[in-house]
């Protein structure tokens, strides 16, 4: 049986109302952002590769590379399988992104029974492919899957995020930040959209959210 899954605004709001209720820097935060978008992404092959293809980079260029890829219609597992690697690479792909494109395309992800599975076992079995790693697992069970209860722990801007609006000595490592998310579940979805648009507003910088 699947986790609880963010469908709604009304998923987003009622996990606003319990962080805000429970924790004042949650409350404080949003009353700096206001209302948080849904941002629920499709699923599947398409939408995961665009994750990897993004890792690394700056939005910009991760958007410019995708858009190369997908004017290509190179988005499919038999795509990228049959387009060479010279090709792949003048859509901005470095060596490690192609063999990344390649494992996935292989990986045969039932992606239709992801949506079934706990937050757990998504993890587990994407991790598995070699170029997925924690963040981006966590991020596509948390957007493109809509989990309630997934946090990013080895993102940046959700450390730095945390640093300010905790007033920490130090960005908290991902460990330890780990530890510390736990007091936000079963809403820690929502709690990284909070911090990803607190980040944007307190840097002056485009977030995810």
């Amino acid at each position: 049986m699947t986790d609880r899954v963010i469908e709604t605004d009304a998923c987003v709001i009622e996990g606003i109302d319990w962080l805000a209720a429970r924790c004042p820097k949650m409350k404080e935060a949003y009353e700096l952002t206001g209302p948080l978008p849904l941002r629920r992404k499709l699923d599947g092959f398409s939408e995961l590769l665009s994750v990897i293809v993004g890792q690394q980079v700056s939005i910009a260029s991760a958007n410019a590379i995708w858009s190369r890829m997908k004017g290509a219609g190179i988005t499919t597992p038999d795509a990228c399988r049959a387009t060479s690697e010279d090709r792949l690479r003048t859509f901005g792909l470095s060596r490690q992104k192609i063999h990344y494109t390649r494992e996935l395309a292989n990986a045969d992800i039932d992606f239709v029974a992801l949506r079934t599975m706990s937050t757990d076992h998504v993890i587990k079995l994407l991790v598995a492919v070699p170029g997925i790693g924690s963040w981006t697992a966590e991020v596509y069970t948390m957007f493109s899957l809509g989990h309630a209860d997934v946090f990013a722990p080895g993102d940046l801007a959700l450390q730095e995020a945390a640093r300010i609006l905790y007033d920490l000595p130090n960005r908290p490592k991902e460990k330890v930040f780990r530890v510390m998310a736990q007091d936000w579940a079963p809403w820690r979805s929502v709690a990284a959209r909070l911090l990803w648009a607190y980040y944007r507003i307190s840097k002056n910088k485009e977030g995810i959210t």
